[in-house]
């Protein structure tokens, strides 16, 4: 079915406003030729100077633009705000919703037919996501893609993974300030998001799985030509999808969501992507749970060697086939009808690609495990779900039982982690609270714990961590996550004291407080009353219609309302 073009309600009347927005066009100096009845294809981006990640998304435009031209469209860039993961504090996720809603406003205020969604870094493409699911004005996304690798010394390394254990032998002493500064140069050296599965990579990859990116654009790094190859056929394709669909209603079904979650936990991804996820199903009216990944980690097996889990990095990903490879092997596992913004079916788009032998994305039966790398974990610490990224954990801590360690914030525990008098065993369960929505404030990713220097130098190198918080994608070891509720608004982590024993069983999806109930309903009535981060402008309003963490930390009054 062809549609009306939204943008002719702004130019194409014989009212004064009409004439007016025409004559506005004609100030830049554009011709009748070049824009009168043409589609106008909005390109939203999100490069910035204070997110590094997206950079180079400014080139990227270009590349969209000349398809626009080509296929006969008008095409109008236009900023939102950029969420860079390194700079922002205390969480770029305090400001994911914001994003979201400034996408959202943009494209439904504006005169655009379709629009093509630039983003790369960990919160840019869900609030992208998101906010176009609310506009459900017909959507693509173009991701900016991972670095290069990082080089040091011969060795090749993976930004965030390679970093953090390169910073551990830092902390202990085994590199100088010397060879960190030497590292410092050589880590990270392109334009992109971090080169490992981390939450970026791992937010393409679903993208393209939910059928809302041109197969391919997950994985080519930022700098690879061929990404620019796919950001100017996607303003080819957004110039069809102004008047023939389908919209990010039509593409992000459940089916679709199904897809999505079977690729996550074949990846052995972030489990940022499941908060996300969760999100962007509250903005299109799907009903969406831990359950449901659970249900489906439990039928995927892993199939990506890829760090911080595996040994490759996301080049490598990319000359295995990204995600077209990695889906292909996956579909007798998949929906394989559902609807992409290639305008064909996942499975007919899949059929066409040329997948080669390698090691780095495994077939079903050479598998590296035979589920998912995300566990849902529930009791009484945490009734509404918690999360743990099997993958990247230590078989041997799976199950097991000790003495909580706790920490009130993240300051206490970086000043004790650090100290080397700081007494811990490798059986303690370290436990940070009051660092989910309401307690960082904003989720921040302060779940992996650092090692504590004092186990470092004996060699030990992982331990048990809980928490409310998140872990950046780039993290691993046995680390419990997004506990929910939060302790900030009296969930029963506030109720653990030094010394309470702790059980973790990954087999049995549980995580344990050995304390009744009424001991601790008892603690957590004797906790004094907090105050709010916030009392005023945008952080007030987070706090105020923040959801947690298992129904995705959006906010309350931006779920999808059917008309």
């Amino acid at each position: 079915m062809v549609r009306k073009l939204r943008s002719l309600s702004w130019f194409d009347s014989r009212e004064y406003y009409s004439f007016a927005r025409r004559s506005t066009l004609r100030a830049q100096g554009l011709t009748r030729a070049a824009t009168e009845g043409k589609p106008v294809i909005g390109i939203c981006n999100t490069a910035s100077d204070l997110n590094p990640c997206n950079r180079h998304l400014t080139q990227v435009s270009e590349a969209v633009k000349r398809g626009v031209w080509a296929a006969g469209g008008f095409p109008c860039e236009f900023p939102v705000i950029s969420l860079g993961e390194m700079f922002l504090k205390p969480s770029a996720m305090l400001y994911r919703n914001l994003m979201s809603m400034d996408v959202e406003e943009m494209i439904r205020a504006n005169p655009l037919d379709a629009v093509v969604l630039l983003g790369g870094c960990d919160k840019t493409i869900p609030a992208l996501l998101m906010g176009a699911a609310s506009a459900n004005v017909p959507a693509i996304v173009v991701p900016g893609g991972p670095m290069l690798s990082g080089t040091f010394r011969g060795k090749t390394l993976g930004s965030g993974t390679d970093g953090r254990k390169h910073f551990d032998l830092f902390r202990s002493g085994k590199l100088t300030d010397d060879d960190m500064e030497e590292l410092e140069c050589s880590i990270a050296r392109s334009s992109g998001s971090c080169m490992v599965m981390g939450t970026a990579s791992s937010m393409a990859l679903v993208t393209e799985a939910l059928g809302m990116s041109l197969p391919g654009a997950a994985a080519w790094p930022a700098v690879d030509a061929r990404r620019y190859a796919i950001a100017e056929q996607s303003g080819t394709r957004a110039v069809a999808m102004a008047t023939h669909g389908p919209t990010p209603r039509e593409v992000m079904t459940r089916p679709a969501f199904h897809n999505a979650i079977t690729a996550l936990m074949a990846a052995g991804a972030s489990t940022n992507a499941v908060v996300h996820l969760l999100a962007i199903a509250g903005r299109l009216g799907i009903s969406l749970s831990l359950d449901d990944f659970e249900a489906i980690s439990s039928k995927s097996p892993l199939l990506l060697d890829l760090k911080p889990h595996g040994q490759y990095l996301m080049e490598d990903f990319a000359y295995a086939g990204g995600a077209e490879t990695l889906l292909q092997n996956l579909l007798p596992l998949l929906e394989g009808d559902a609807i992409t913004v290639s305008g064909t079916t996942l499975q007919a788009q899949l059929a066409t690609h040329n997948a080669h032998e390698q090691s780095v994305i495994r077939s079903i039966p050479n598998a590296l495990d035979s589920d998912g790398g995300i566990k849902v974990l529930r009791g009484n610490l945490s009734p509404n779900g918690a999360l743990i990224k099997t993958s990247a954990a230590s078989a041997h801590l799976l199950t097991s039982r000790g003495r909580a360690i706790v920490f009130e914030s993240k300051d206490e525990m970086l000043e004790k982690v650090n100290d080397e008098s700081f007494h811990v065993e490798e059986d303690n369960v370290l436990v940070l609270r009051n660092a989910g929505p309401h307690g960082g404030p904003g989720f921040p990713e302060w779940g992996q714990i650092p090692l504590p220097k004092s186990l470092m130098l004996r060699g030990i190198s992982d331990v048990v961590r809980i928490s409310d918080a998140r872990m950046s994608g780039t993290s691993y070891g046995t680390v419990v996550l997004h506990i929910s509720p939060e302790a900030a608004i009296g969930g029963p982590l506030g109720a653990v004291q030094n010394g309470d024993w702790i059980e973790l069983n990954v087999p049995n999806r549980t995580i344990q407080l050995d304390l009744s109930p009424a001991t601790i309903e008892a603690r957590l009535a004797a906790l004094p009353p907090r105050k709010p981060h916030y009392d005023r402008g945008y952080g007030s309003l987070f706090l105020q219609h923040v959801e947690q963490a298992h129904l995705g930390c959006d906010f309350d009054f931006l779920k999808y309302k059917d008309q």
